[in-house]
């Protein structure tokens, strides 16, 4: 078992004298009123600075400070120049970029690639004060305001990015964000043990080049590691060509070579992509359990996974299997004449860390500087409480797994009821309505495999799919514990659940499901079983629909017992890899059965670094074997494909009509246009509705009741278009319903 020295118990920095700052200085005055002459540690941020345990830069800010280090915030600076870069001087030890708690290009950017007018972590939610690829700009631009200042880059868009990978918005491979950024260290995942010995040895006069030891990092470098063992990522899989059939490392005989100087000097492949023969390569067979932790594994280079969407997909599956800080090895990925090493996942908090962490000096409360300033995040999680860290679900277009881990990192039951008392005692506006406890998911709290042995040696990348391990314990006793200690505590009315509630853990609990109907849901509560044909839901690594009709039963029958009329409000992606036309309408069928009507829809993003991408990608299902002779996955490509199926989402919107009419035509199932209850949609199109040439809506009726009728007359316009008069629009996100009827499922 792999251990990690405690995160409090280093020495403190000197610095330490000063104390700990109200808000972390954003100013050479606020540095001044707090005495300092200088930061030691300057941090860079796409996100407006919120002094938040769910903001990065808040936690890493205030970790750095209890280790005694003088922190500095620059918060969305203007990135046409370097100026903005120096208002804060020139820092001790190092610049920490990050994009903020989005990767920019999510940010900035909608699935079908349309720039975005607003975002949520900025003051007043407006758009545009954070540059695309942001990690990327804002390390160049410290680099022209102080050349030789150490840079180190993390959060999400760093995590995600730290190997060759998947673009969406450019549809190419690009390098290590590292490089692009000329940055000197990459952290990736959740980051405070890295950060924290990062600063301590800096301090202690080593040079980061020297730092090539962290876990949770990566780094560039040029020289052969002596005394290591370097596997061939193609004795773990063996991937194969997708077109033409050349052998993309034409690998010799013997188990070594000598790599060139520069990859302009290779020899070059039939393709023309440069050949990088491998060093020291051993069989992994050959390699004894004892030799793991001097072992890295070669992947793929960058050119290499330019030219060959299967060795994309190959090298991603490694990545994956290469996860768990119990058995991962060291990975390096050749970029030209360069190595890009990355060091094994950083080891889970523990639990009196994690609590340490969350109970820093956080303000709970957005910069004074902003003023009065509404920022939507803010504002969305300013009475949440984050519970626990990490998910062992593995869907495959999620990230949190590669950037938190599978292994849930948890706080204790007394931290959460300290943190509920602060909110209560000392955020303005609190009603006594916590919003939400929880973390990427609502429920795995203290869930963990049952034998730590078993946990450290796994590798499978879901504990819950196809099936739930037989080694998980699903007990929810810990969370049912902590619910009702929160609800009893004086001046709470009230404890939401807002997390995602991962429904096939919670059916193995009754108790929990009935403590959360009874207690825990606002009337609606939104789960996400994402599809239900088997095809994307196989790709998704999601379970079946049948799990979901056994939680509604549970969840009904609960509501019910408690007198409560409550209803699921269930998410589903559109054009995921895998989904067919044909899933999409059985899909939209189900939806108009059960009565359901999405008001917004959810498109497939392929975020770099997740398993669905790189499905998206090449076609290929690296969840087996990469190769030829592979799975072939359906892929939903280009706008077209991709506006038919959130189309089938929103089956009662009228501009989709003309879309759905065409399709179901050209899908044989012309049975399915009509006025009946088992159709789909109606073979009449209201005036002014449908779309545009460029896919654009048109301005027009908005039906609010699917009746397969023209609209009535007596409507009045406004600005969202006809609605009847003196009558209330309903939600269309909210189950169809009589006065009182349950929607049927």
């Amino acid at each position: 078992m792999h251990t990690a020295k405690d995160l409090f118990s280093y020495r403190k920095h000197w610095a330490a004298r000063f104390g700990t700052a109200t808000f972390l200085p954003t100013s050479l005055d606020e540095m001044a009123d707090l005495g300092w002459d200088a930061c030691d540690i300057i941090i860079v941020t796409g996100d407006a600075y919120v002094d938040h345990p769910s903001f990065g830069m808040a936690i890493v800010g205030r970790m750095l400070e209890a280790q005694g280090f003088r922190v500095g915030i620059i918060a969305q600076p203007d990135w046409q120049s370097a100026e903005p870069f120096q208002v804060l001087g020139r820092p001790r030890l190092f610049f920490g970029i990050t994009g903020g708690n989005m990767d920019s290009m999510v940010n900035r950017y909608t699935s079908d690639r349309r720039l975005r007018s607003d975002d949520a972590y900025t003051p007043g939610g407006i758009g545009g004060l954070r540059p695309d690829r942001s990690v990327i700009v804002y390390s160049q631009r410290v680099r022209e305001a102080y050349a030789d200042v150490a840079v180190v880059i993390g959060g999400i868009e760093a995590s995600l990015r730290r190997i060759a990978h998947f673009d969406y918005w450019s549809e190419k491979i690009r390098r290590s964000v590292l490089l692009d950024a000329r940055a000197d260290l990459l952290v990736f995942g959740n980051g405070e043990r890295q950060i924290v010995e990062i600063a301590h040895r800096l301090a202690g006069g080593q040079a980061i080049t020297e730092l090539t030891d962290i876990r949770g990092t990566a780094f560039v470098r040029r020289a052969t590691m002596t005394d290591w063992i370097e596997i061939d990522s193609t004795h773990l899989d063996t991937p194969g060509a997708l077109n033409p059939p050349i052998d993309p490392y034409a690998m010799a005989p013997t188990n070594t070579a000598t790599a060139p100087a520069n990859t302009a000097t290779a020899p070059a492949s039939e393709s023309g992509v440069a050949i990088i023969p491998l060093r020291s390569v051993r069989a992994a067979r050959e390699v004894r359990n004892a030799d793991r932790a001097r072992s890295v594994i070669r992947l793929p280079a960058w050119e290499a996974v330019c030219a060959d969407p299967i060795l994309y997909a190959h090298a991603s599956r490694i990545l994956h299997l290469e996860s768990n800080p119990g058995n991962a090895r060291a990975m390096v990925q050749r970029h030209g004449d360069t190595d890009v090493w990355l060091n094994p996942p950083p080891i889970p908090l523990t639990t009196p860390e994690l609590d340490k962490v969350y109970e820093l000096s956080y303000q709970r409360v957005p910069h004074p500087s902003y003023g009065t300033a509404k920022i939507p995040a803010y504002e969305m999680i300013r009475y949440s409480i984050s519970i626990q860290r990490g998910c062992f679900g593995g869907c495959t277009f999620c990230s949190i797994t590669e950037h938190e881990g599978r292994i849930i990192q948890n706080r204790s039951e007394d931290s959460v009821i300290r943190e509920i008392e602060q909110i209560r005692d000392h955020v303005p506006g609190f009603t006594g309505v916590i919003s939400d406890l929880g973390g990427p998911t609502a429920n795995m709290y203290r869930i963990a495999c049952k034998s730590p042995e078993i946990e450290a040696a796994c590798r499978r990348p879901s504990c819950v799919y196809p099936g739930i391990c037989p080694n998980l314990n699903t007990d929810h006793t810990p969370l049912l514990s902590l619910y009702r200690r929160a609800r009893k505590l004086p001046g709470v009315k009230k404890v939401l659940i807002a997390s995602g509630v991962r429904y096939d853990l919670a059916v193995e609990s009754p108790e929990y499901v009935k403590e959360l109907a009874t207690h825990h849901v606002g009337g609606y509560l939104k789960i996400a079983p994402e599809a239900i044909g088997d095809g994307p839901l196989s790709k998704m690594m999601k379970p079946g629909v049948g799990t979901y009709y056994r939680f509604k039963q549970l969840f009904d029958k609960y509501s019910l017992a408690a007198g409560k009329e409550q209803y699921l409000i269930p998410y589903f992606i559109a054009a995921h890899p895998g989904t067919t036309d044909d899933d999409m309408l059985e899909l939209a069928l189900w939806l108009k059965q059960n009565g359901f009507r999405a008001d917004q829809v959810q498109a497939f993003l392929p975020s770099p670094m997740a398993t669905a991408t790189a499905m998206y990608h090449s076609g290929k299902n690296p969840l087996k074997r990469v190769g030829p002779d592979t799975e072939n996955v359906h892929i939903p490509k280009g706008l077209r494909a991709r506006r038919l199926h959130k189309a089938f989402l929103r089956y009662h919107d009228a501009n989709n009509w003309p879309m759905l009419r065409a399709a179901l035509k050209r899908m044989g199932r012309s049975d399915l246009i009509g006025p009946a209850a088992h159709q789909l949609i109606p073979a009449w199109q209201p005036h002014g509705t449908g779309q545009t040439a460029d896919g654009r809506r048109r301005p027009g009726d908005f039906l609010t009741q699917h009746t397969g009728l023209p609209p009535a007359a007596g409507t009045e316009q406004n600005h969202n278009g006809p609605r009847p008069a003196k009558r209330p629009q309903r939600n269309p996100q909210l189950p169809t319903r009589g006065p009182n009827q349950r929607p049927k499922v």
